[in-house]
């Protein structure tokens, strides 16, 4: 886990909804995940060079608060996360967005794609399932790319679909992490718990969430949030001492 990655997910599990958070709090939640003040003060002022958070102050505290674009994408995790799957319909979205052209910026806008659950049936060509149409225009707006969108059903065998996303590697990642073991300490629960859904908001890059008529082992959620909710009453004692906004958390995971 990597400082800057580990902050994401620490806004992404406990900061959201507010998208902003005393310095302080951040560096004891990062201290008890390994990382030293100076490395979270660094990955913090990097990120903020980047664009991705912005340091505010009120009175004499410090405070740094998600940027639009990034808290955006925060959003887009916890949907598919944690959101209700919606049901299924037979079809997919196409998307064949005109560029970008830049390799760099290409490869974001394909992982951003991948994060909203799109895969590749060849170059430049977009396959969703279970896709949000808003959040697929949000996105193309935000690269400021002309695209044109289809909504079609597939008349191909189930594999030419299978093929578009890399589940193997997803399944991969699921055998490593399930069954999963509760600790008994709330710091303990509280590491496992962040190593936890930032493994799993990592796997939404190759799993687009297929629905069970396609056959394929996916996404566990129902194991996955029981894990979530376990963790969460052992480390409570642990964010309560922070002072957390519990109540807040959406959707509550007791």
């Amino acid at each position: 886990m990597r400082a800057r990655s580990t902050l994401f997910t620490i806004f992404l599990e406990y900061i959201y909804p507010d998208r902003k958070a005393p310095v302080g709090t951040l560096v004891a939640m990062m201290e008890a995940l390994g990382f030293s003040e100076m490395a979270v003060r660094a990955a913090l002022s990097r990120s903020a060079k980047r664009g991705w958070v912005v340091p505010q102050r009120e009175g004499r505290a410090a405070y740094y608060a998600l940027s639009d674009r990034v808290y955006w994408q925060v959003g887009q995790v916890r949907r598919r996360l944690y959101g209700p799957l919606p049901p299924w319909d037979g079809s997919f979205l196409l998307v064949l967005p005109e560029g970008p052209k830049a390799r760099g910026e290409r490869e974001r806008f394909r992982r951003e794609m991948a994060l909203l659950g799109y895969g590749s049936l060849q170059s430049g060509v977009y396959l969703g399932v279970r896709a949000d149409l808003e959040a697929t225009r949000e996105l193309l707006g935000f690269y400021g790319l002309e695209a044109t969108l289809f909504r079609a059903a597939h008349l191909g065998p189930k594999e030419e679909v299978l093929r578009a996303f890399p589940l193997e590697r997803a399944l991969a990642h699921y055998r490593a992490l399930f069954p999963f073991e509760v600790p008994e300490g709330p710091e303990e629960a509280f590491r496992a718990l962040t190593r936890l859904v930032h493994e799993m908001r990592k796997v939404l890059f190759l799993d687009p969430l297929l629905p069970p008529e396609f056959g394929a082992q996916g996404f566990p959620r129902e194991g996955f949030l029981e894990a979530r909710k376990a963790l969460y009453r052992r480390a409570l004692p642990f964010l309560k001492n922070l002072g957390l906004p519990l109540s807040d958390f959406s959707p509550a995971p007791w």
